[in-house]
């Protein structure tokens, strides 16, 4: 590896060539704050917090985008100039923005609020003048917009365009009246946006934050005419801890039940059950689209994002889609039917209430097609962010509990449901149950490592019963995209596809424990998020959906088998083509 010889700050390092001074400064072990920059995709420069000063340079840098490219090059970080220029910037960034700090949803998880306490400004000290004001956008159902909470470090810009593809996003106007928003200033829900809710996920400030709904969840609570359920999704194990300061890939889950517990749900429950259930009807569909004809690739549907994505801009790939509901609407489904029938409920009188990394769950659950009992599947979809909240509002000690298991019998699952929160997990969950029906023999090893991994495109081929079962598994839109043009070109050729909105899968949802951007550019989210669900994978009884006690009870008293006319209307969905501008969103 070549490295150059530096000083930062009077002390001699040896660092990496091809690094910027910010990342030379941080393998030094010396942070330089910023608001703006986000590693790859966001290196612009424009929040000027990371001015530093570098010797033979013409005043001072933006350590984001300048490099360090000799030896001896002298770097300053913290002189007592660089401290009031940023001092400086700090306060023209207040002088346009909303202080409301109290009751501001990031507050104490702002990063502008962290900076100026860290640099000693207060916002009284922040310049007088005329201030911007917006009309807040909440037209969207899974996220607020507030410009006047924005400091316009295009975070989100970049994101959408960048990460996802669908670049809604952009700067309008210049000079002092620029501000960011969707082309011609339409609301955020009369332009193609798909509710990954990414944005909101690198947003520093509380500019973009999700529909809060937990005052629906304390009223029905609250309510004695109502049966209220609760169900986390895979991932949200792996991730709440992390809202209590407690180690990232942290795995939460018995924390996590006794949580839900002590909130007062009348039952705690896994949608991995509903996860299970989906890898039965999937892995059933693409059976039967192998054996008779049927349309290929099927590419999975798990994603709500992702299906808006294809409704808008990949509607010819709409017969494609796996018909299965997500393991959400699955698990809300199959609430409000069989376990209604069961317990003598009324469906009208169960409040369904799902614990989701993703924001375009919020959308999905009001979807057409999810309503099996004739009342919505889902009546409530919160964020990992909303149920921390709600944590922290009831006053549970969360690190500190003792672990408790998920009430029966909606809370016995497999280690194939807990890696669908990962990106491949739910592509080798499903190899797992349609490799043994198609082989009528028990796997080996279950373990389909090819398609693991955070790469953006994952490829393998796979010899199943004297047939080259060839797939494919893409997350965040952008490389959705890139593979679903192949697929159009003729350039590639699949039988099955994952597909998933966000990048890593769903430890790195819209809806997930905000991170800073010194963390987020530096630590590899997904990656150690993943590890923890492959982890619980290993070390579950049941490593096979198919297996599942739980799942096999459902058949034999209401289902019958997967693809049953039965299944078909409780467990599965349509989609439609969107137009790419308009207000039916």
């Amino acid at each position: 590896m070549d490295t150059l010889n530096i000083k930062i700050n009077g002390r001699d390092y040896t660092v990496p060539t091809g690094l910027t001074v910010l990342e030379a400064c941080r393998y030094a072990g010396v942070e330089i704050p910023t608001l703006c920059y986000l590693k790859d995709i966001n290196e612009i420069g424009a929040c000027r917090l990371c001015l530093t000063e570098v010797k033979g340079a013409r005043g001072m840098v933006a350590a984001c985008v300048y490099p360090v490219d000799r030896d001896g090059m002298e770097i300053v970080t913290n002189s007592t100039k660089i401290q009031e220029a940023r001092k400086t910037n700090l306060k023209l960034l207040l002088s346009n923005h909303d202080k409301k700090c109290l009751s501001c949803v990031r507050s104490g998880r702002c990063e502008l609020q962290k900076l100026c306490n860290d640099y000693g400004v207060d916002t009284v000290d922040a310049y007088k003048g005329a201030m911007n004001q917006y009309e807040i956008d909440d037209s969207a159902p899974h996220m607020i917009r507030d410009n006047n909470k924005c400091i316009l470090c295009r975070r989100c810009v970049a994101v959408c365009e960048k990460n996802q593809s669908v670049a809604v996003l952009g700067a309008n106007e210049r000079g002092f009246n620029t501000h960011i928003g969707c082309a011609f200033d339409q609301d955020l829900w009369e332009v193609p946006c798909v509710a990954c809710g990414q944005c909101t996920a690198v947003c520093p400030t509380g500019a973009l934050y999700e529909r809060d709904e937990t005052d629906k969840v304390w009223a029905a609570l609250e309510d004695p005419t109502k049966h209220v359920v609760v169900n986390p999704a895979p991932s949200i194990r792996a991730t709440l801890g992390e809202c209590f300061g407690m180690p990232i890939g942290t795995n939460v889950k018995g924390k996590l039940v006794a949580a839900l517990h002590r909130l007062g749900f009348d039952g705690v429950y896994d949608t991995d059950v509903g996860a299970d259930l989906t890898i039965l009807e999937e892995a059933n569909e693409f059976i039967e689209r192998v054996q008779n004809g049927g349309k290929l690739p099927i590419i999975t549907s798990c994603s709500p994002g992702w299906i808006k994505f294809c409704e808008h801009n990949f509607p010819d790939f709409l017969d494609n889609l796996s018909t299965c509901k997500s393991p959400q609407q699955m698990f809300g489904a199959v609430v409000k039917t069989w376990y209604a029938e069961k317990n003598g409920l009324d469906p009208k009188d169960i409040v369904v209430v799902s614990i989701m990394p993703c924001t375009a769950k919020k959308f999905e659950r009001s979807r057409d097609g999810q309503s099996a009992a004739g009342v919505p599947d889902v009546d409530v979809a919160l964020t990992t962010r909303e149920l921390a909240r709600m944590i922290e509002r009831a006053g549970i000690d969360f690190v500190n509990l003792a672990d408790e298991e998920f009430d029966a019998p909606l809370g016995i699952t497999t280690g194939a449901a807990a890696i669908f929160g990962a990106t491949g997990g739910v592509m080798e969950a499903a190899l797992r149950t349609a490799v043994e029906t198609l082989t009528g023999k028990e796997l080996e090893s279950v373990d389909f490592k090819e398609v693991r991994g955070t790469q953006g495109i994952k490829e393998a081929t796979y010899n199943v019963a004297g047939l080259e079962v060839k797939a494919a598994v893409a997350s965040g839109l952008a490389n959705a995209r890139e593979l679903l043009n192949r697929i159009r070109r003729g350039e590639a050729n699949y039988h099955i596809v994952e597909i998933m909105a966000c990048p890593g899968g769903c430890v790195n949802g819209g809806g997930q424990p905000i991170q800073p951007a010194n963390v987020r550019n530096f630590t590899d989210l997904k990656a150690i998020r993943a590890k923890a669900l492959y982890e619980e994978d290993a070390n579950l009884p049941l490593r096979k959906s198919h297996d599942s006690p739980v799942i096999k009870v459902l058949y034999d008293e209401y289902f019958g088998k997967p693809g049953s006319h039965k299944a078909h209307e409780v467990l599965h969905t349509h989609y439609q083509p969107r137009e790419t501008y308009g207000k039916d969103r």
